[in-house]
């Protein structure tokens, strides 16, 4: 009879999902709070965490990720330490948020929804934040920065290490 034996890090997702499921009594019916859990456990949600959810909660492969990948909430991706959001919704976008994200594009040398090399941000937009009459509005690790100039969004980001 032929051993598996699980990779460190498998195991240690492994051990993660169990305690994460567990603590849910194995509800398949709590599926996305487990991913949500899970998330922000890991950062994101790679192909072991997708595989030993599914598993352990006896679910399709295919649900979960189908479920991880609909919700924009989840991140099938790395994402770096610091999320910043820019909104583009309506009212935002007619005063400015275009060329705030170009602007901290240009700053950070990265295009929307790509981590820079170093880990350190992650670069995404959003339909809205709920603040219209604020715009436009950069959300940088949940915290909300409005109008911010360029002066404003370099303290910003050299704050974040």
């Amino acid at each position: 009879m032929v051993s598996k034996t699980k990779s460190p890090k498998l195991t240690k997702v492994s051990r993660a999902v169990s305690k994460t499921v567990g603590s849910y009594q194995r509800d398949k019916d709590m599926l996305i709070q487990i991913l949500l859990d899970l998330q922000s456990m890991f950062g994101w949600l790679s192909r072991e965490v997708l595989t030993e959810v599914s598993e352990q909660l006896e679910v399709p492969i295919t649900q979960v990720y189908q479920i991880a990948s609909y919700y924009k909430a989840f991140s099938l991706m790395p994402r770096g330490r610091h999320i910043i959001k820019v909104c583009l919704g309506t009212a935002c976008q007619v005063r400015g948020s275009p060329r705030l994200l170009d602007t901290i594009s240009a700053m950070l040398g990265m295009k929307p929804h790509e981590t820079s090399e170093d880990m350190r941000f992650t670069l995404e937009t959003v339909n809205c934040l709920g603040c219209c009459a604020m715009g436009p509005v950069v959300v940088v690790d949940e915290k909300y920065h409005t109008k911010p100039s360029p002066s404003d969004l370099r303290k910003i980001f050299e704050s974040a290490k």
